[in-house]
């Protein structure tokens, strides 16, 4: 199935057409910068830009920076508050005047991860996909599959969200050097473990591209490997998402 795959994201907004059988982009990515401020309308309107821009009028689907359930935004930890209880569905449908269906961005992002990347070889485990970024975020996999909307990014460590302790703006943030920054999320695993313990942490986001700077820093019972769809897995894993819902599988 062609799907239009979209990624937004609090700097940019990225798609493209995804061959959901092979998880190949069938065109280029295309990526249009986060209006600012980023609200409800105006990334709604940036959507339709996007989809004018590729020329595409088949079914669309997102990953998006908040916990959406049931088409509607209940968090807004990283994005502008007044997505709070903007049935985003509903908005993104009429600005396009289709059907556009929408998920959180970790979540989808594990999706393809679990579909194209290092997840495939633990569809019978218990897997707990980690996006580093501006955030963090999560995605949790039993036995393949998906229990939505987790939040692990925001339990309390240190005295605040998680996030604010070892994401990879905190590091940036606190001007630490990679092998702080893996002690860091050492830290944060250990404590993930003992609630949890999942059979691997898959790491993915932004700061996994620089996962042999910190690797050694991991002291855990649990694997810990780095993601393998990178920068492509919001993209995909929406257009997985989107296969989803219209199917029903």
């Amino acid at each position: 199935m062609e799907i239009l795959g979209v990624d937004i994201g609090g700097s940019g907004i990225k798609g493209a057409i995804v061959e959901t059988d092979s998880g190949t982009l069938l065109t280029e990515r295309i990526r249009i910068k986060t209006p600012q401020p980023a609200t409800p309308e105006a990334i709604a309107q940036t959507l339709k830009e996007l989809v004018a821009t590729i020329k595409w009028d088949g079914p669309v689907s997102c990953g998006f920076p908040a916990r959406v359930i049931r088409g509607t935004v209940l968090t807004a930890a990283n994005i502008d508050k007044s997505w709070i209880n903007t049935p985003v569905e509903k908005l993104f449908s009429e600005t396009l005047g289709q059907p556009v269906f929408v998920a959180n961005d970790a979540d989808v992002a594990g999706i393809a991860e679990m579909h194209f990347g290092a997840g495939k070889e633990y569809l019978d485990k218990q897997v707990i996909v980690l996006t580093i970024g501006t955030g963090i975020g999560s995605a949790i996999f039993l036995n393949g599959k998906l229990y939505t909307n987790s939040e692990l990014g925001h339990l309390i460590f240190h005295g605040d969200s998680a996030e604010k302790y070892c994401s990879d703006a905190a590091r940036e943030k606190a001007g630490i050097k990679w092998k702080e920054f893996g002690d860091r999320f050492n830290e944060y695993l250990k404590h993930l473990e003992f609630v949890m313990h999942p059979d691997v942490f898959i790491l993915g986001g932004g700061a996994s591209k620089k996962f042999e700077k910190y690797a050694d820093r991991f002291n855990l019972s649990t694997e810990v490997i780095p993601a393998k769809t990178l920068n492509l897995a919001g993209i995909i894993g929406a257009a997985l998402y989107g296969e989803q819902r219209l199917t029903g599988n």
